[in-house]
């Protein structure tokens, strides 16, 4: 029997401010949407989070959820420190 292969996805959206938020999707395109669009009332929206400012794939959403659990225990600095190596100018990913 064969089995789907199919993409996960930890990413970290910030604010203009710089306000961060971690999470884990199977569907990045959709997911940075709706954090775009407002679609999700909470803390994303009222913090206006809507720049996509780093990304990991995993093959296997077990993998995913653990690293997005490591990464919410994780400091704010370091954090920004993970960012900054690979985003230095914070660039939105979305949009490359």
């Amino acid at each position: 029997m064969s089995r789907t292969v199919r993409t996960y996805y930890v990413y970290i959206m910030a604010s203009l401010s710089r306000t961060l938020y971690v999470g884990v999707t199977g569907d990045i395109e959709r997911r940075v949407s709706e954090h775009l669009a407002g679609d999700n009332p909470g803390f994303t929206q009222r913090y206006h989070i809507t720049r996509l400012v780093h990304l990991e794939q995993f093959g296997e959403i077990e993998d995913a959820i653990a690293r997005e659990k490591q990464l919410k225990g994780w400091s704010r600095a370091k954090k920004v420190k993970l960012i900054q190596l690979t985003n230095p100018c914070w660039n939105d990913l979305s949009l490359i």
